[in-house]
C-alpha cells in the first residue's frame, strides 16, 4: 500500500512541476526575476521530496520482499537497519500514512529503544540522501540561478540574471527580494520614468530636472532620498543668496531714514520705520504772460489770473 500511495503521489507532484516550470518561464518573459526566484525554489524543495520518494518506494519494495525474514529475527538485520530506521525517520515528513503503519509494526516487534534512535536518526543510521532531500535548509543561490537558465533555454526565454552572484554567494541561500523587478506605479502606470533618478546622476542633472517638472518641484511620495538631499542643498544656497541680497537692500534702505529715527533708535532702527525718499523733482520753467518781465526763477513764473485779464483787455 505504501508503494502504491508513493506512485500517485509522484505523479500527482510531477504534473504540477511541469505547470510550475511554464508559470516561471512567464515570469522571466515578464522580467520578474525576483519571484521567478521564488518560485524556483519551491519548484525545488519538490524536486528534491519528488527525489525521496523514490528512495523511500525502493526501501519499501525491499522490506516487502523480506518479510519472511523479519518475522522471524528478533532483532533488527543489520543488513536492513539503515532501510527501516529510515522509513521510521520520514514517517512524519511525507504525506504517506501508511508508513506511520509501519512504525507502529517495527516498534511493536523491536521495541521503542530502536524506534527512539531511528527517529532521530542517531548516528546518522538513515539514508544520508533522503536525509538532505527532505531537510528544511533551502537550496543554495546557484542552484536556483541554474534552474532559472535551464527553465529559460526550456522554453526560448532570453533572459540573463541581472545580478550576477560572486564567488562567496554560490553556496549561500538565495537573498531576500529587495524589489528591484517590481515596476513602479504598476496598477495605473503613470509615474514618469525619471522620477526616480540613478545613483550616479549630478547634483546639477537632479536640479535642473526638479526645475523642469511641472509646478517647479517634483511631488514628494516620488522624489528618492539622494534627489531630496541634493535639493535641499541646492534650496540652502539659494536662500543664503536671497538673504544677502535681503540684507544689503535693507542696509541701503535704512541709510535713508531721517535723522530724528536714528537720534531715537540709534544702531537699532526698526524695518516698519525704513522709508525711502521720494525722488526730486526737476524745476520747471512756464514763461511769463504777454507784455510781462521774462523771469528765470519758478517763484516768479507765475501771475495771478486776474493780471493776465488786465493784459489781453488792454490788447
Amino acid at each position: 500500500m505504501a508503494v502504491s500511495r508513493f506512485n500517485m503521489a509522484s505523479n500527482k507532484k510531477s504534473a504540477l512541476m511541469k505547470q510550475q516550470m511554464r508559470e516561471i518561464s512567464k515570469l522571466l518573459a515578464e522580467n520578474k526575476e525576483e519571484k521567478a526566484r521564488i518560485r524556483a525554489e519551491a519548484l525545488i524543495r519538490d524536486d528534491s521530496t519528488l527525489e525521496a520518494y523514490e528512495i523511500l518506494q525502493l526501501t519499501c519494495e525491499l522490506l516487502f520482499e523480506r518479510i519472511k525474514l523479519l518475522s522471524s529475527c528478533k532483532t533488527v538485520p543489520e543488513d536492513l537497519k539503515s532501510s527501516i530506521s529510515t522509513l521510521i525517520w520520514a514517517s512524519n515528513r511525507v504525506d504517506v500514512k501508511e508508513l506511520n503503519e509501519i512504525r507502529k509494526q517495527i516498534r511493536s516487534k523491536f521495541g521503542k529503544a530502536f524506534d527512539s534512535d531511528a527517529y532521530e536518526n542517531k548516528d546518522n543510521i538513515c539514508n544520508e540522501r533522503v536525509v538532505a532531500k527532505l531537510s528544511v535548509q533551502p537550496p543554495s543561490a546557484y542552484l536556483v540561478q541554474t534552474y532559472l537558465e535551464t527553465i529559460a533555454d526550456q522554453f526560448n526565454v532570453a533572459w540573463s540574471p541581472k545580478n550576477k552572484l560572486k564567488a562567496g554567494e554560490l553556496a549561500e541561500p538565495m537573498a531576500a527580494p529587495v524589489g528591484y523587478s517590481v515596476n513602479v506605479a504598476p496598477g495605473t502606470g503613470l509615474v514618469p520614468v525619471n522620477a526616480y533618478p540613478a545613483e550616479e546622476e549630478t547634483a546639477s542633472d537632479v536640479v535642473s530636472e526638479m526645475g523642469e517638472s511641472i509646478g517647479g518641484s517634483p511631488p514628494p511620495s516620488v522624489v528618492a532620498p539622494a534627489t531630496v538631499s541634493v535639493a535641499s542643498a541646492s534650496v540652502a544656497s539659494i536662500s543664503a543668496s536671497a538673504s544677502a541680497s535681503a540684507s544689503a537692500a535693507v542696509a541701503s534702505r535704512a541709510s535713508a531714514v531721517s535723522g530724528d529715527d536714528e537720534k531715537k533708535y540709534g544702531n537699532d532702527i526698526p524695518f516698519a520705520r525704513v522709508i525711502p525718499q521720494p525722488p526730486e523733482e526737476p524745476d520747471i520753467y512756464i514763461p511769463a504772460a504777454p507784455g510781462a518781465e521774462d523771469k528765470k526763477t519758478p517763484s516768479e513764473d507765475f501771475d495771478d489770473l486776474q493780471a493776465r485779464f488786465n493784459n489781453l483787455m488792454k490788447k
